[in-house]
């Protein structure tokens, strides 16, 4: 069933709509390239943010606390990239797939929100939202725009208007930890899969790296879509963009 580089990508689809036409129990685990086609660079591409902004000095967890304002620099630069993207081909056919019941859920690595955007209700965010703010001094929550719209403004960093903290991106920064809620939610996910779509991901950064192969060791088929080489425990690999691979292995 393993088909790669030599196998031509229209057998490669049409093995893995097999696939999909007979689970039950899908899931699917999603990386920067599945909104490439919404306007969202890979923050490690050209033009992506990592090319321009040095993480280790903008986009840490002790960076953050010693000078919030380098990240909203770099955060005001970032809104207005994922603020203009809309959800494409790629996302709504997994969110037409939770709507027919067949597909249980999606763990993301994006902070993009487009999953939720294009309809999916079960979305396991892995590295947080960058839709979601929070007071890192009394907690209190902001969703939405209007954080990023006030720092567009040039409020940087921006503050909690109850006790005055500093706010901060549920996204998570480089030496912050994963939300363990979040985490546990996507390992009893891929326990229970019988088919797991893995989409534009690298999978070079643990513990995410290793979804896949927990969702193979509980008995799950693996499908892989990238345009990169990718080292995990694929049952099909198609080499393609996910705004045309997708649709098709979903058979919309």
């Amino acid at each position: 069933m393993l088909a790669r580089l030599g196998v031509p990508v229209r057998s490669s689809i049409r093995m893995a709509t097999e696939l999909v036409a007979r689970a039950t129990r899908i899931s699917a685990l999603t990386g920067a390239g599945i909104s490439v086609d919404s306007g969202i660079p890979d923050f490690r591409s050209e033009g992506g943010l990592w090319r321009k902004y040095d993480p280790h000095e903008y986009a840490t967890y002790d960076s953050f606390l010693k000078n919030p304002a380098l990240f909203w620099t770099m955060g005001r630069e970032l809104a207005a990239v994922l603020l203009a993207a809309r959800p494409n081909a790629a996302h709504k056919s997994l969110a037409k797939l939770e709507e027919e019941g067949r597909l249980k859920g999606v763990i993301t690595q994006n902070i993009d929100n487009l999953h939720q955007a294009a309809g999916s209700k079960n979305v396991i965010e892995l590295h947080g939202n960058y839709l979601r703010t929070y007071c890192i001094e009394c907690g209190k929550l902001y969703v939405g725009e209007t954080v990023h719209r006030r720092v567009a403004n040039g409020e940087i960093p921006p503050r909690c208007d109850e006790c005055h903290g500093v706010l901060k991106s549920e996204a998570v920064l480089f030496g912050e930890p994963l939300p363990q809620d979040a985490m546990m939610k996507a390992v009893s996910l891929c326990r229970s899969t019988d088919l797991m779509l893995v989409i534009g991901t690298s999978l070079e950064i643990y513990p995410a790296a290793y979804l896949p192969e927990l969702a193979k060791k509980s008995g799950a088929k693996v499908v892989l879509v990238t345009l990169d080489e990718t080292p995990i425990p694929a049952d099909i690999v198609i080499r393609g963009r996910a705004t045309e691979v997708v649709p098709k292995v979903i058979g919309l």
